[in-house]
């Protein structure tokens, strides 16, 4: 059990037979009235987002949650493939799962929540940057720096990024997988 006190982003709750990870929280003192918590929940098994309310101090109960390293080997039909680096077991994973999928990389090492009693995985955590190629991008024209344009690039795990104009094919870019957006070439 926790009180509204140990709200922290990443937090994971037990409420309504789910199982919620804390995206953002807030605390609120009005003036006039009791103080409470807003707070925004996603879903760690649909993955939907909801919006709740909590009064100060009030109790709720923590899920215990566990990350565990694994590397990303394939795609295929019956979905995204995983080898725990630990024990070298396999474990294939709904796309659902994934918040971005078009960003993994085969080898690329990923951190999997797994919730610790049922032994159930959650949802499959992308470093916070990626480094991938791009395959194919318009040239840019020369001489048109003066406005922060972008277009769009393909990476080489088909995923579409917009880049700045300088940006040509064949480049190594740095890309920020909790948005998706392009962060910087890599030298």
């Amino acid at each position: 059990m926790a009180s509204t006190a140990d709200f922290k982003n990443g937090l994971c709750l037990e409420m309504n037979n789910d199982i919620f990870s804390i995206v953002e929280f807030q605390h609120v003192k009005p003036g006039k009235g009791a103080a409470f918590v807003r707070t925004k929940l996603k879903s760690l098994r649909t993955g939907k987002t909801l919006d709740k309310t909590f009064n100060a101090g009030e109790k709720v109960t923590t899920a215990r949650v566990e990350k565990r390293p694994h590397q990303f080997l394939y795609a295929d039909d019956m979905g995204y493939n995983f080898m725990d680096t630990e024990t070298f077991e396999q474990i294939s994973l709904e796309e659902r799962l994934i918040e971005r999928p078009k960003l993994l990389k085969d080898g690329q090492n990923v951190d999997i929540l797994v919730h610790a009693e049922t032994e159930t995985p959650l949802s499959v955590e992308l470093p916070p940057f990626v480094e991938l190629m791009i395959t194919y991008t318009e040239p840019g024209i020369k001489g048109d720096t003066a406005t922060n344009a972008l277009k769009p690039a393909t990476v080489e795990t088909g995923a579409t990024v917009m880049v700045p104009l300088f940006v040509d094919q064949d480049t190594l870019i740095r890309v920020d997988t909790r948005d998706g957006s392009y962060s910087e070439r890599v030298k």
